[in-house]
């Protein structure tokens, strides 16, 4: 029987096991914390203006099931908020133990507090120039840059489990891996391109550095940049304790889905607009108000705010941060680890490993995660039975981004630009394309002109 190892539980790892154990393939996924969804358990926000189109585009080739948990998770609907449309945001707090459940329901073996710290290669034949063939690398760790002309194979994962209190060593082989370990963290990158380790949802301390497979593998992988050419990009959001904002911003929230505080002049920080992830979201108005979102906690869309001021607007008297605990002063720095991949996802350089989430590219959201984790999973599994890869086209969305985002990679700016069907450049491309549509009859019908209908659940051998 054929097996598939996913490193990394976030929401892509979770799309792209979904699509494995659907199509009958033994799937490992390996989690380095003892929850799944990572940042997802601190995001919630979903649908939100070309985010619609793509959620539905997913939908209709068959990777319906994790959105049908947001959606009917989801606290508050068709909210708009500024420079976005028809949001819905689901419950942070409920949705992981879904998704969980979704998974074991499948047949997914989830490894909680395990780490995949290493890859086992495969030995490689090498054709060089003359046409002489030599025995590659075998089992060893290969260093960033070593290029054998043949595509390199992974055969198995060196795991670090905790076990009360202890780690033990372990090795897991399979036939295709999919690497979805995202792209923030370690700790020392917090502490060189932040403001230190701002204790969120990942709790490095606690369980671990994130390792990139692709680096252990012998590839170079990409850094992303914020303004003046600092590595890294800040998470764009934090959580606070929705009890201790007064009892009008509660009833605000409840009501709304969300609030808008205007800032004093004194307290307005244009300049962290710049350094966050979430571009989608770096409008003047996100600057010059305290905008919150009901997630069941209530986020603040900001990278961080010192909590001494915070506390001086009226309403927040109370405050305190839920995540990052240390959200007064910082938030974690991601995309420090991004791969190279082609348009099927598959790890450039190598032959069985696959990317999704933010270390497939500069990607952000939810609903991007899913997207690139549904197709990695969908093409590991391809490559596990011996089946057809699957590309999509550009007539879509989906398969849009991924084109687009790959060309960026040759600009030269492209190390600080962010992809996301929410905003920014990328929705004004779906705009200009006509791509975007929240008509779920015309995305059903491009999907279908495509002949990717329920794709997703599909084998062609």
């Amino acid at each position: 029987m054929c097996k598939i190892a996913i490193a990394g539980g976030g929401w892509a790892g979770c799309a792209a096991a979904v699509r494995t154990a659907k199509l009958g393939i033994e799937t490992v996924l390996v989690e380095k914390t003892d929850l799944l969804l990572g940042l997802g358990n601190v995001g919630g926000i979903m649908r939100n203006n070309g985010r619609f189109t793509a959620a539905e585009e997913n939908i209709a080739m068959g990777a319906s099931e994790l959105f049908e948990i947001t959606d009917r998770l989801s606290v508050h609907k068709k909210v708009d908020f500024p420079g976005h449309k028809h949001a819905s945001f689901y419950d942070t707090a409920m949705v992981e133990p879904e998704v969980r459940r979704l998974l074991k329901n499948l047949g997914v073996e989830i490894r909680f507090m395990c780490r995949a710290v290493d890859v086992i290669m495969e030995e490689a034949v090498v054709t060089t120039v003359d046409g002489k063939r030599n025995a590659a690398q075998s089992e060893t760790d290969m260093e960033c840059g070593d290029e054998p002309a043949a595509e390199r194979r992974i055969k198995a994962l060196k795991l670090m489990t905790a076990d009360g209190g202890r780690y033990t060593e372990d090795r897991l082989d399979a036939d295709v891996f999919v690497e979805t370990t995202g792209s923030t963290g370690p700790m020392g990158n917090c502490a060189r391109h932040g403001s230190g380790c701002a204790m969120c949802i990942l709790r490095c301390p606690a369980f671990g550095p994130r390792v990139s497979l692709t680096e252990k593998a012998g590839a170079c992988d990409m850094t992303g940049e914020r303004a003046g050419g600092v590595p890294g990009a800040f998470s764009g959001s934090c959580k606070l304790d929705k009890r201790t904002l007064s009892p009008k911003l509660q009833k605000k929230l409840k009501k709304d889905g969300f609030a808008v505080v205007p800032l004093p002049e004194e307290l307005i920080n244009r300049g962290k607009l710049s350094q966050k992830v979430c571009q989608q979201y770096a409008l003047p108005e996100f600057a010059e108000n305290i905008i919150l979102i009901d997630t069941g906690s209530a986020k603040l869309m900001t990278p961080f705010f010192n909590l001494e001021q915070l506390r001086s607007v009226e309403g927040f008297e109370n405050i305190r941060f839920e995540d990052p605990y240390a959200g007064g002063k910082a938030n974690s720095v991601r995309y420090m680890a991004v791969g190279e991949r082609d348009d099927l996802m598959r790890a450039k350089g190598f032959e069985n490993l696959f990317l999704g989430g933010e270390k497939a590219g500069f990607f952000v959201g939810h609903t991007e995660a899913i997207t690139t984790g549904s197709l990695a999973g969908y093409n590991a599994a391809m490559m596990a039975l011996g089946g057809r890869m699957l590309r999509l086209p550009d007539a879509l969305a989906t398969g849009d981004l991924l084109k687009f985002a790959q060309k960026a990679l040759h600009g030269g700016d492209a190390f600080r630009r962010r992809f996301t069907f929410a905003g920014g450049e990328y929705f004004k491309r779906m705009e200009e394309r006509e791509l975007y549509t929240t008509d779920t009859g015309i995305i059903k019908k491009r999907v279908k002109d495509a002949g990717l209908d329920n794709i997703y659940n599909r084998v062609f051998l």
